[in-house]
């Protein structure tokens, strides 16, 4: 009898221990995904914050370069497809981060040929609005490149936390995916020419 109660004692302890740890575990992934939403909203918030200056600096441009209007209606439609693309951070795969990285080089490249024509108006790189949004565009592009790096960070550490045994019968029980990365650009390997 004694014997007995320590036996269902001991089995006891040990289910509340292995209920205890899947407990953890869960939790831990949750945490983790939970963080990697999170660094997703944060990337967001700087297109959104590089979105928000553009219409700013296409009026600003717009009254020194006045026949510029192609540049300008191309910088326009790339901000429109850019803010268009909306990721949900549970489809966060990789055919949706493509498409969302897509439309944000269209409004890079975009805007790099702004820059350009800027290059022509002598009076508009002196003026003190221009400059200014000049400064934050640059600045935002900075943050822009920072928190892609800190999204990968925390996505490497989610997707390594849901493939290690024995965190992955858990993640692939309770449903958690792979979260895809941030992509250099094709063609980004090799050096742009500049000719004079």
């Amino acid at each position: 009898m004694r014997n007995t109660i320590v036996i269902i004692g001991v089995i006891l302890l040990l289910v509340i221990v292995i209920v205890l740890s899947a407990v953890g575990t869960y939790n831990g992934l949750v945490s983790r995904e939970e963080g990697v939403n999170a660094q997703w909203a944060q990337v967001q918030n700087v297109y959104q914050r590089r979105a928000d200056l553009i219409p700013n600096l296409v009026e600003t441009v717009k009254g020194y370069a006045t026949h510029e209007k192609s540049t300008l209606t191309d910088v326009v439609e790339a901000r429109a497809k850019a803010t268009a693309v909306n990721i949900n951070p549970q489809n966060l795969n990789a055919e949706s981060l493509k498409a969302f990285q897509q439309a944000q080089g269209n409004l890079s490249s975009a805007l790099a040929r702004l820059m350009v024509v800027v290059e022509k108006y002598p009076d508009l790189k002196a003026n003190q609005n221009f400059l200014e949004l000049q400064a934050q565009l640059e600045g935002t592009e900075n943050r822009i490149t920072v928190e892609r790096k800190r999204f990968n960070e925390v996505a490497q550490d989610y997707n390594t936390a849901i493939r290690k045994f024995p965190k992955n019968i858990f993640a692939s029980m309770f449903g958690f995916s792979k979260k895809a990365y941030f992509e250099a650009e094709a063609g980004a390997e090799k050096a742009p020419k500049v000719k004079f």
